[in-house]
């Protein structure tokens, strides 16, 4: 089977349905043992230093893996990605834009999945038969989802469990079949609940620990906000492709995700957020917008190229988990 590479979530129906394996190259960076082998690489080639590590991992990714065809998202994710695509070229690589229309307008989207569906030459019904078949699979996710409220699933499962259904990790059977067996277990087990609920946003963290290190504190991150929405847990709503990523809110404006984080800090009782942003990325400056618009004490941390919390920003992390914990005293008084 040909494999393809993605820079982060598209619409993988369409992929599927044209044959493909899909590899999302955010996670064959970010899980490999050699990680920082990958922004090193890229650096000796000519990154900047200054630029998103991210973006650098995509690429050594890409080129580790003998990739020789990518769909690259130039609306509605990483400004750094129109540039990416040119070094792609150079490499001899297949590029295939996609693009979140700004104006998130469902017509405006009908237009780029209709013209990314022209690009692979499938048919609506042949995209709709797998979207079926693999919101099945994301459904499970969303029970997971579930269990996490309920204490039996610890927040770092939450995330990366979620996260890989950005590529269902290559295999639709095979990860359906782990989801099922890990449905099994986690019902099976004794719930942990903390005093403290927790939401993590922003970009996907570099940080790896980070999940086990608030938990040190009676605390726990119940809501991973983009990988649940990579997950697709509203899927099951929409009538059709269209509908479907017109109602993922990570491309769009701030305005639309903001609505959606409102709705999930009420639904799971979140006492605090920790909005994680990356070094150079330009959505770093959604934190202003986000501390003026929600209604719940925030706390920003920004990560590089560590994938372990450093020294500074434990101390701040366990500083804003106190304050949380003594708020949250005052008003049970």
């Amino acid at each position: 089977m040909k494999k393809i590479g993605i820079t982060t979530t598209v619409p993988i129906e369409v992929l599927l349905a044209a044959g493909y394996k899909v590899v999302d190259l955010n996670n064959v960076f970010i899980v490999s043992d050699d990680y920082r082998e990958y922004i090193h690489d890229a650096e000796k080639y000519g990154f900047p230093k200054s630029m998103c590590a991210w973006i650098k991992g995509i690429y050594s990714a890409c080129i580790s893996e003998g990739i020789k065809e990518v769909v690259a998202v130039l609306e509605g994710d990483c400004s750094n990605t129109k540039v990416l695509l040119e070094l792609f070229k150079e490499k001899g690589i297949k590029l295939y834009p996609f693009s979140y229309p700004h104006s998130h307008n469902l017509e405006d989207i009908k237009k780029e999945i209709d013209k990314f569906m022209s690009l692979f030459n499938v048919t609506l019904e042949e995209v709709e038969n797998i979207r079926w078949e693999i919101n099945n699979i994301r459904e499970k996710a969303r029970k997971i989802d579930e269990l996490t409220l309920q204490g039996k699933v610890s927040g770092f499962e939450n995330h990366i469990l979620q996260l890989c259904l950005s590529d269902f990790d290559g295999d639709l059977d095979n990860y359906s079949k782990f989801l099922d067996e890990k449905l099994k277990e986690i019902i099976k087990r004794t719930p942990d609940i903390k005093k403290l609920n927790l939401g993590l946003i922003g970009v996907p963290t570099m940080f790896s620990d980070l999940h086990e290190f608030v938990e040190k504190f009676d605390s726990k991150i119940v809501y991973n906000e983009v990988p649940r929405e990579f997950a697709f847990p509203r899927a099951f709503k929409y009538d059709n492709i269209y509908e479907q990523y017109y109602d993922y809110t990570y491309p769009y404006d701030i305005d639309y995700r903001i609505k959606e984080l409102e709705k999930q800090i009420n639904e799971r009782k979140i006492d605090g957020i920790i909005h994680y942003t990356q070094s150079f990325c330009h959505r770093a400056m959604e934190d202003i917008i986000i501390k003026n618009r929600l209604n719940i004490p925030v706390l920003n941390i920004e990560g590089d190229k560590d994938d372990r919390l450093d020294a500074r920003t434990k101390l701040r992390i366990e500083a804003f988990l106190d304050m949380l914990l003594d708020l949250k005293k005052r008003s049970n008084r």
